[in-house]
């Protein structure tokens, strides 16, 4: 007989939501280890504007997969699958609880789904589409890229440079679109199949709460040094706006005024706007799933439901 997959909770929600205070209340009660499930802690030197859990909040409960990849460099959701069924595993032995924090859907899906079998990045094909960029611009690249996938191209902005060019790529590497293999059954392992990850969800039952939270939260950043973080990045010398950690929500925001193509104010507006529009797209994923639990974050006893909803699971 095969043995039932051990339950694995999972936090999701938009950013804001309250999912970090709620991890550590549950980790006041257990022993539980949190994973961090956002593609922006994995990056070191960028704590302000990720709302990076502070050194107390880590000391409450072990953390995993927060700086572990420098700036410059990348990490996929391959990366973050493969990391995250070993540090389950691990946990487990240990006799603690695994919990999954986070909001980046697509690390979760790839996690709960298995990935496509997409080739990896190529960076001859990236610096041949870079210069093509260079010289065309980006929405003569969607362009050709609406040609033969319009699928993709349907659901990217004409300057998503980064998507933009990973859905090129993958062309160029497979000679068939990325809509076509994202479309194709998704590999699982034996390994995934031993645990059973069950998503609570914080939502918001009025999303004008939430938008003034996360309004206060990006002045709060500004007002604790994000503009300086930002600059201390740029003086390594070594960044570029167009990397995936610069590209993070507020980062590019602060790297454009910083670069002088826009004012303070409109810097921080648009950073809002952008953390919004984020926030957006988060709930549209969580919406998605029909087996989540909900737990509306506007609720004042949001965080005491959580705790009691996983300690029901598990």
């Amino acid at each position: 007989m095969t043995p039932r997959p051990t339950s694995v909770p999972c936090l999701l929600g938009p950013t804001a939501s309250g999912k970090t205070a709620a991890a550590l209340a549950l980790a006041a009660r257990r022993p539980v280890e949190i994973i961090s499930v956002d593609s922006a802690l994995v990056y070191r030197e960028m704590d302000i504007g990720t709302a990076k859990p502070t050194a107390k909040e880590r000391a409450v409960a072990p953390h995993h997969l927060i700086d572990i990849v420098d700036p410059a460099d990348s990490y996929s959701a391959a990366q973050f699958r493969a990391d995250t069924l070993r540090l389950v595993g691990e946990i487990h032995a240990r006799g603690r609880l695994p919990l999954l924090v986070g909001g980046t859907m697509l690390y979760y899906k790839a996690l709960t789904q298995g990935l496509n079998e997409l080739p990896g990045a190529d960076a001859e094909v990236r610096a041949t589409l870079d210069a093509d960029a260079a010289r065309d611009g980006w929405p003569a690249l969607h362009a050709r890229l609406a040609a033969f996938d319009p699928v993709t191209a349907a659901r990217l902005a004409p300057n998503d440079s980064q998507r933009i060019q990973r859905a090129l790529e993958v062309f160029m590497l497979t000679g068939q679109p990325m809509s076509t293999l994202l479309a194709a059954p998704a590999r699982t392992d034996d390994v995934a199949s031993a645990w059973r990850f069950v998503p609570v969800a914080l939502e918001p039952s009025e999303r004008g709460v939430l938008h003034a939270r996360i309004e206060q939260r990006f002045d709060s950043m500004l007002a604790h040094g994000f503009v300086d973080e930002v600059m201390r990045l740029r003086g390594r010398g070594d960044l570029l706006p167009e990397m995936p950690s610069m590209r993070c929500v507020g980062y590019r925001q602060v790297w454009e005024y910083l670069d002088g193509a826009v004012d303070y104010r409109t810097m921080r507006d648009k950073g809002v706007f952008a953390t919004r529009q984020l926030c957006k797209r988060q709930l549209t994923w969580l919406r998605s799933m029909p087996e989540r639990q909900v737990v509306d974050c506007c609720d004042p006893q949001a965080t005491a439901r959580v705790v009691e909803l996983i300690e029901a699971l598990v």
